[in-house]
């Protein structure tokens, strides 16, 4: 992580870490840095945001760095994650902006940015951005016609929609759907792009106000969409985070089946449809032990990579493979998108259902997840926790009790001043009692 970009961009409480100064100088810097890097000519941004109020002042900001750096923009309104790479993409623009922190609560917000061809910048991009802005603006200033123009992209929508549903043409017909869209950017587009799809919708959580994104709903908040799938007699539900580029899923007795299930599902199938290139799937290091079980047992390869879409999407890259996820719900299909949409995998998990006849549980059971506990412990400083040898030492221990049984994952976050402490075991109880002994021992370090 650099000093402004964590793992999934810039992200904090909005108008006081993310102000309008810095969303201002960091799209204006990103112009530059991508520009020089396709040479010369004039340059075309997209720019999206989720549903919170703060996207407005934030959007305004980022309008103005982009044309003050003589980038025509091409505003998309409220639009899912995904949606934007997609347009960056489709659009031949050089940049994409989001202004989102995904699964966060309202008050923050963040700036996402998306290379030309609508893929996550790489490390080395965002270090020349960062140094950009230590910087400053050293070069002339575009003037008169050389200030960038900015235009409403009105075909956003429906170009993104058209292109979901060509890549997963199932019909999905007969099946009867509880949609959560968190009240935020998937409240736009997914109950349309599922009734088109065929589906029998039924959407809550689908009237963003600017305030009431992620309040106790979507895909970190389950149990109301549990509870309405059960009193609706559905298939199955599916629940977005705020920016709609993750998809968990709940079965239709109300279990949630999560990401690892989810990506264990779409590997299997694509597999059986001769399309899992080398029989391998990625996955991050927070992925269940159950979760490598199935894929053992499925005859499919695990590449394991670090936390982070984008640490996904680059192995993906690298080795030329069709599917990689999080337990999270991100989950990035390479024929089709450049990083993790939530909608387009919900469209495939829903055609694998309507397809094959077999209830959700059905295909989720063939991952047995271990008990997994995870605990965020507030710190100081993350950097003396990782250094700590106490924490080290005590880490060493739980693993050595936990044998081939389980496993003990210490993390900092990426977005926020805390540590993870993740443990997986054979019982819930013992999963616990290691998770909270650590972290007493992460706290006092």
């Amino acid at each position: 992580m650099g000093k402004f970009f964590g793992t999934d961009g810039v992200r904090g409480l909005a108008n006081v870490d993310v102000t309008p100064e810095l969303a201002l100088a960091i799209a204006s810097a990103a112009a530059r840095v991508l520009v020089s890097h396709d040479g010369s000519h004039r340059p075309v941004a997209v720019v999206g945001r989720d549903s919170r109020a703060s996207g407005e002042m934030l959007e305004a900001a980022v309008v103005a760095g982009l044309t003050s750096a003589g980038a025509d923009v091409k505003l998309v309104g409220v639009l899912p994650t995904p949606a934007v790479a997609y347009l960056t993409h489709t659009y031949g623009a050089d940049v994409g902006v989001v202004l989102s922190a995904s699964h966060n609560p309202m008050p923050d917000n963040g700036v996402k940015l998306f290379a030309r061809g609508g893929k996550k910048l790489p490390d080395d991009i965002e270090t020349e951005i960062e140094n950009e802005l230590d910087r400053g603006w050293t070069s002339p200033r575009p003037t008169g016609a050389s200030v960038g123009r900015v235009s409403i992209a009105e075909d956003g929508a429906g170009l993104y929609i058209e292109h979901l549903l060509a890549a997963s043409p199932t019909s999905l017909a007969g099946l009867k759907i509880v949609v959560d869209c968190a009240n935020g950017a998937a409240s736009m587009v997914a109950p349309l792009l599922y009734c088109r799809a065929g589906a029998e919708v039924i959407a809550v959580a689908a009237g963003p106000n600017g305030l009431n994104i992620n309040d106790g709903v979507g895909s970190t908040h389950l149990a109301a969409l549990s509870a309405q799938v059960v009193a609706h007699g559905a298939a199955l539900g599916i629940a977005h985070d705020g920016d709609a580029d993750r998809c968990l899923a709940i079965d239709a007795d109300g279990q949630v089946v999560d990401g690892d299930q989810i990506l264990a599902i779409c590997a299997a199938s694509l597999k059986e449809a001769g399309a899992l290139k080398d029989n391998t799937v990625v996955a991050t290091v927070m992925s269940n032990l159950g979760f490598h079980h199935a894929m053992d047992a499925a005859g499919i390869s695990v590449l394991t990579t670090a936390v982070g879409d984008r640490y996904v999407l680059e192995a993906l890259t690298d080795h030329q493979l069709s599917l990689g996820g999080e337990q999270s719900g991100h989950v990035i299909f390479t024929d089709a998108a450049t990083t993790g949409d939530g909608l387009l995998t919900a469209l495939r998990l829903m055609s694998m259902v309507a397809s094959t006849g077999k209830p959700l549980s059905e295909l989720a059971s063939m991952v047995h997840r271990l008990p997994q506990v995870l605990v965020n412990v507030e710190v100081s400083d993350k950097e003396r926790v990782a250094a700590s040898e106490e924490v080290a030492q005590a880490v060493a221990a739980a693993e050595a009790e936990l044998g081939q049984d389980g496993r003990v994952l210490l993390r900092p976050s990426g977005t926020e001043q805390l540590v993870r402490v993740m443990v997986e075991a054979l019982t819930q109880a013992h999963a616990d009692e290691i998770a909270h002994r650590i972290a007493e021992i992460v706290r006092s370090a």
